[in-house]
């Protein structure tokens, strides 16, 4: 099996949990913060939305956060409608992306950097794989948390929740 199609079935599969959680995001809750310190609920809503849209620059040698990033503003959902439209649009060409890519092109090596201080230097497909699919998993962790401080039911994901008296969920 090749890397790049292990990477797709991984993250499609994780994409697909993510989803089912972004679902459940209330959007009446939007400006909601647990703690001072934290996103609010639409600023972490719609940076797991926004997330694999980066992936794309993980094709070329480097990302330069100085350089490559701009006038960037992180996106923020006005609506629910709008969340799942922009995480529908920014997974779906993950697959397509990866699909023409071989082994040698994914083993090597992919930069993220701001000027000159390196965040990561490693392989394109281990750099993939935290930054696209571990990532994605951290930030819906912590949308688990809010949904629960919220009383809002967990979704299954892994394995059945407090929430869900079916058990595992049929994929």
């Amino acid at each position: 099996m090749s890397l790049a199609s292990t990477l797709i079935a991984d993250f499609n599969d994780e994409a697909s949990m993510t989803r089912t959680v972004l679902e459940a995001v209330p959007e009446d809750q939007f400006d909601f913060k647990p703690h001072e310190k934290s996103m609010s609920l639409g600023q972490l809503a719609g940076h797991l939305a926004e997330n694999p849209a980066w992936l794309h620059s993980m094709m070329e040698e480097e990302m330069d956060f100085e350089t490559d990033m701009g006038d960037y503003q992180p996106f923020v959902p006005s609506t629910k409608a709008e969340l799942m439209e922009v995480f529908d649009k920014n997974t779906s060409g993950f697959p397509g992306m990866l699909a023409e890519r071989n082994d040698e092109f994914l083993k090597g090596t992919f930069t993220m950097k701001n000027g000159e201080s390196i965040f990561m230097q490693r392989p394109r497909h281990l750099a993939l794989r935290s930054t696209g699919i571990h990532h994605m998993i951290h930030h819906r962790g912590q949308l688990g948390v809010y949904l629960r401080l919220l009383n809002v039911a967990s979704p299954s994901i892994y394995g059945p929740t407090a929430d869900d008296a079916m058990g595992f969920p049929v994929r």
